[in-house]
């Protein structure tokens, strides 16, 4: 199975977030009717990334990566319908983690990437409402777990959190290679905001004494509620999407995706009204409708065949599914700001 090349809009490998508003059957079983919204951060799909590849038959097919215990792995040839393709981690977190974060239930915000021959999954560790986290990192030559090359290693941890060290949460990654073959990946949720920082492609980490870039906040709210960067190349900017407001309160989850653009990876960005978002700017991308609550944690897939948005959202008329995977055509306007679509496929009951 080879990975599909990245086309100018993306970097430099294919890295999606293939999401569609269905429920899973596993997962549909898995959240209870009696589970709150709160206590069912684990169910449904949330915070997807994946990629897509082509099999043997030369099928298209889309992997994506989602919070849960031991991440949770889907498999799609259409982006409609999705299967169990197993989960990174055998145990709900691994035991460094574990070590790390006391009391972590599961692995949140994998973000998967393909490059140089690798899937590259990083993911976070913590707990709610905390800054004692971590992010770490690992590895696998397929995503096919009938391939004799499909084996993951866990390289570790990458960044770490806390309030007696850090101003910043070490959540949520996203890994961009920026139009030069540089190396960056963008975190942060709350507190003082969201960060980048180059990494070495030899280990995919930090090297010592790497300067971290601050890249987005909402100083301007006492909440300071924005994380879940995801970062993209098109027409000659970088584009930051961001989540805004509250995640994870069912149909009273107020999140959305907003957006800024910038020349370069590290910014400044800035919204359509010229505001940065440092100083709290960004562009609405899309927020609640009337069934639709709390979509975010985007990222976006580019295939040959067109551009789409994807993110985990609450469906009003199954709120025990939890947060779901929906997918929305992604589209341009001739000033250069994305805009969605409606989704594309309603929820499977």
């Amino acid at each position: 199975m080879r990975t599909l090349p990245r086309v100018a809009t993306l970097f430099a490998s294919v890295r999606a977030t293939a999401v569609l508003p269905i429920c899973l059957a596993a997962t549909a079983a898995s959240a209870q009717s009696d589970t709150g919204a709160r206590q069912g951060l684990l169910n449904g799909a949330p915070d997807p990334t994946g990629v897509a590849t082509t099999n043997a038959a030369g099928e298209t097919v889309y992997y994506v990566a989602a919070t849960g215990q031991g991440v949770k792995l889907l498999r799609s040839t259409d982006l409609k319908h999705w299967t169990q393709a197993g989960r990174v981690f055998d145990k709900r977190v691994p035991d460094w983690a574990s070590r790390a974060v006391p009391g972590a239930q599961g692995i949140w915000a994998p973000d998967l990437s393909y490059h140089n021959g690798l899937y590259y999954l990083y993911y976070s560790v913590s707990t709610f409402g905390s800054q004692h986290s971590v992010i770490g990192l690992a590895v696998n030559k397929s995503l096919d777990r009938e391939s004799p090359d499909y084996r993951w290693e866990d390289r570790g941890q990458v960044i770490a959190s806390d309030a007696a060290d850090t101003d910043f949460n070490a959540i949520d990654p996203a890994l961009l290679v920026d139009e030069e073959g540089k190396w960056w990946l963008f975190w942060g949720s709350h507190w003082s905001g969201l960060k980048a920082v180059a990494v070495d492609p030899s280990t995919g980490k930090p090297r010592d004494g790497a300067k971290i870039f601050p890249v987005a906040a909402r100083p301007d709210t006492t909440s300071h509620a924005i994380e879940a960067p995801f970062v993209l190349f098109h027409d000659g900017y970088y584009y930051q999407f961001v989540s805004w407001d509250g995640c994870c309160d069912g149909a009273a989850s107020t999140y959305k995706v907003m957006v800024g653009r910038s020349r370069k990876p590290t910014g400044p960005y800035a919204d359509a009204d010229g505001k940065l978002m440092l100083d709290g700017g960004g562009t609405l991308v899309l927020e609640n409708s009337e069934r639709w609550r709390g979509p975010g944690h985007n990222g976006v897939i580019t295939t040959d065949k067109g551009q789409w948005m994807v993110h985990h959202t609450y469906d009003v008329e199954n709120l025990d599914a939890q947060r779901i995977l929906q997918v929305r055509p992604l589209d341009w306007t001739t000033e250069g700001w994305p805009t969605v679509g409606e989704p594309l496929a309603a929820p499977q009951r």
